[in-house]
């Protein structure tokens, strides 16, 4: 008898385990695994980069019984940065929740169709969320389906399996998807959960100062009436880096080794004074299409300013058009923003690129001061006026002038139409610089005129947005692009005298016309005097001569006087220095006894600037004599 109840006894314990052993083998533990995808290299200059899709793979757990309610749960991601997703209908978000990879191809079968939690055929329900009821097969329980299959069904009109939610801002840095219905797969399917559309604030990082590139972060929690226990929650999702590099070019896209390619003179007209703006790609994909309205497909990689995007997502009432959610305003956009640009120069820049490589090109998008132009939304338009081809020395380029305000300031915007993510190429535009000479008028005026060459549009938002575009960025910091220069030849008389019965007379010729072809120039000269009057008083203070022009002469003595307003400057004594506001000026001084009658001495001024000019264009013997 007491063998019987041992017996009986150890039958009762080894079934117990039988049944605990066989629990766990039907029923493991819900475990969920984060993994970011495919991290990108991001734009250090932007404001709005997209950053890779986070994606929980889940296994174990007990799938919803047939016939019940889907247990609900809140999902929320949070960014080392501000996250800047745009806003549909704020606080709804383009960022997305994906549910087992509506659209992706299947191994075998139909790819699931994409249902909208809040679209047609999935209305929201008072709670402002989208309850699903099971099949008893958790495969099915994000099918996209709009018909329940359970018996009986569930309260109309809750039929609906969506399998794409929306989100919502829950603060600077996080998004939310709150009331999410999660079914547990259990052991013969994995539940795939893919966060997507996040773009972050890259700026807030900037690039890193040492080897590491600096990273964006995401970290995701999932709360709810099912515990769902995450490993890795946190993971890389981007990699920031400066996205170009800005520089100048001479006209034939080589460097300014020729000064007078970024130099011009006051004096001479300029028609067809050139240079390139060059962008260079920092890395293979800093340049982007704008992609198309179709990217729908789960963890593609698309390579466009655009991210999951589909044009057949419904509007949902409160939370906005979603089938706008992914899609940029714009394709990559480059902008020269010219400042300080001097008074009576006309700046023209090419409606293309003038040179490329990496298999990128660019359109030119308008003159708008930020580089937005919203209601363009990728299509690129010409706004200003201007000739093109105008000049025969570029006869490739096709050129629209670019508007300055009253600050003689002005941009010019060019969008990327074609861009290979596999290389890492630049783009040249072309500029043109024009203006008349009017030197007695003070035109072109003297200065250097800067540009920036950036991303655009340029952004002081560095939040989510409803309305600011997508991408945008920061400035840059600005480049010399030419100078206007003074022309002027400075001439000095080492003696002159009307003192002791002597007297001067003194010339400045202006030759600047001659039969090679020299442009005349025109302008006054200021005379300076340094020395002493009879008696010892101060020298005569300094006076300027009316417009000296081509082929003339200014001529006058000390004692009288002379032409062009020059005043008599009688007992004065010393040495004359002439400032001329033309080049090719020659100065001669005579100095003789009163009235020439017993001894004369004449010389040439010297000359007091560098010699680098050559109006024949041939090389000779010089004298210098």
């Amino acid at each position: 008898m007491v063998h019987l109840r041992k017996s009986m006894l150890l039958l009762v314990v080894v079934a117990a385990m039988a049944s605990v052993a066989n629990a766990q083998l039907i029923n493991p533990a819900l475990q969920c695994t984060a993994n970011a995808g495919v991290p990108p290299i991001v734009r250090a200059e932007g404001v709005a980069e997209q950053v890779g899709d986070l994606v929980l793979n889940c296994t174990g757990g007990t799938p919803t019984a047939a016939n019940t309610q889907v247990p609900q749960v809140n999902v929320q991601i949070f960014l080392n940065v501000n996250v800047t997703s745009r806003l549909l209908a704020d606080p709804w978000s383009e960022a997305l929740l994906l549910m087992d990879e509506p659209g992706a191809p299947r191994p075998s079968g139909p790819t699931p169709p994409q249902l909208v939690c809040g679209g047609p055929g999935a209305p929201l329900d008072a709670n402002g969320t989208c309850p699903i009821y099971s099949t008893g097969n958790p495969a099915e329980t994000y099918d996209g389906t709009t018909g329940g299959f359970v018996t009986p069904p569930p309260p109309p009109p809750y039929t609906a399996r969506p399998n794409i939610f929306q989100g919502r801002q829950a603060a600077a840095n996080s998004i939310v998807w709150l009331g999410v219905p999660f079914d547990p797969p259990g052991t013969t399917f994995t539940r795939i959960l893919r966060i997507t559309n996040i773009r972050a604030n890259a700026n807030q990082l900037g690039v890193s100062g040492t080897l590491i590139p600096s990273q964006i972060q995401m970290l995701i929690s999932v709360s709810g009436a099912t515990s769902v226990p995450i490993n890795n929650p946190q993971q890389v999702v981007a990699f920031v880096q400066d996205g170009m590099t800005f520089t100048l070019r001479d006209s034939v896209g080589g460097g300014y080794d020729r000064p007078a390619e970024d130099t011009y003179y006051q004096c001479y007209s300029a028609n067809c004074g050139a240079f390139r703006v060059r962008f260079s790609e920092a890395f293979a994909t800093a340049f982007k299409t704008i992609g198309t309205v179709t990217q729908s497909i789960p963890g593609a990689i698309y390579n466009t300013e655009s991210m999951l995007t589909n044009s057949a997502w419904p509007t949902v009432s409160g939370r906005g058009n979603v089938g706008i959610a992914g899609r940029a305003t714009q394709a990559t956009r480059l902008m020269a923003r010219f400042t300080n640009v001097p008074a009576g120069v006309r700046l023209f820049v090419s409606v293309s690129n003038v040179g490329a490589s990496g298999g990128n090109a660019a359109a030119l998008v308008g003159t708008d001061s930020n580089g937005a132009d919203l209601a363009d939304f990728g299509t690129s338009f010409l706004t200003g006026t201007g000739a093109g081809d105008f000049c025969a020395s570029h006869p490739g380029w096709t050129v629209r002038e670019v508007t300055l305000d009253a600050a003689r300031s002005g941009w010019a915007v060019w969008q990327i139409t074609a861009a290979d993510p596999f290389q890492i190429g630049s783009i040249d535009f072309g500029v043109l610089v024009k203006y008349t000479a009017q030197t007695s008028a003070g035109l072109p005026a003297l200065g250097t005129a800067v540009v920036n060459g950036t991303f655009a549009p340029l952004t002081t938002v560095f939040t989510a947005s409803a309305t600011a575009p997508v991408p945008r960025f920061v400035d840059s910091n600005p480049a010399n692009a030419f100078t206007i220069i003074r022309c002027e030849t400075n001439l000095l008389w080492p003696y002159v005298t009307n003192q002791a019965g002597f007297d001067t007379g003194m010339v400045i010729s202006n030759t600047s016309r001659d039969p090679y072809g020299t442009e005349g120039q025109e302008g006054p000269c200021t005379i300076y005097y340094y020395g002493a009057t009879t008696g010892g008083g101060a020298a005569p203070a300094p006076q300027t001569t009316g417009t000296i022009t081509a082929g003339t002469q200014a001529i006058w003595t000390l004692s009288s006087g002379g032409n062009y307003g020059i005043a008599a400057t009688p007992g004065f004594q010393g040495y004359v220095i002439a400032r001329c506001l033309f080049q090719y000026a020659h100065g001669y001084a005579f100095i003789s006894d009163v009235g020439a009658s017993k001894l004369a001495q004449g010389y040439l001024a010297l000359i007091l600037d560098w010699g680098g000019l050559n109006r024949t264009g041939q090389t000779a013997e010089a004298l210098n004599n």
